[in-house]
């Protein structure tokens, strides 16, 4: 039996869908939400390593630099942030909700966005006013659905 390499890109193609699918269940479904959450991780991220490397002035080491430990004590909050939305989305399975997993996600955007913020202040970067606005907008919503 010959296999080609389309069949094995195929079946490799096919398991990651089949993956993504069950990580995006387990994680209550794949929503605007949930994507926010995670392009603000990500964004969160890169700019703490710009603000170290490149600037120079984080608040994580007393240098202000780059610090492999401070980025995997950074890798691994976000991690346990994932594994919180996850827990989350159980709870909401067993007490037959659905706002328990919306308000951590909101509770952790507006963290991210705040982070963010906090990153593009230490470069120097003024914060525009509406984005100020939609995180008191945000906590607002967070706070209602507690």
């Amino acid at each position: 039996m010959i296999v080609h390499l389309t069949d094995t890109k195929a079946a490799l193609m096919g398991g990651a869908a089949v993956l993504g699918g069950a990580i995006s269940q387990a994680f209550g479904g794949w929503d605007s939400a949930m994507m926010t959450l995670l392009i603000f991780m990500a964004i969160d991220y890169i700019s703490g390593l710009v603000v170290a490397g490149v600037f120079q002035v984080s608040d994580k080491t007393e240098s202000g630099s780059i610090s492999s430990q401070a980025c995997w004590q950074g890798l691994l909050k976000k991690g346990m942030t994932l594994v919180i939305v996850l827990v989350a989305a159980r709870l909401d399975i067993v007490l037959g909700t659905a706002f328990v997993r919306d308000a951590v996600v909101i509770a952790y955007v507006v963290n991210e966005t705040i982070s963010i913020i906090e990153n593009a202040g230490l470069m120097g970067l003024p914060v525009p006013d509406v984005i100020m606005q939609a995180i008191e907008q945000l906590q607002g919503k967070e706070d209602g659905e507690k």
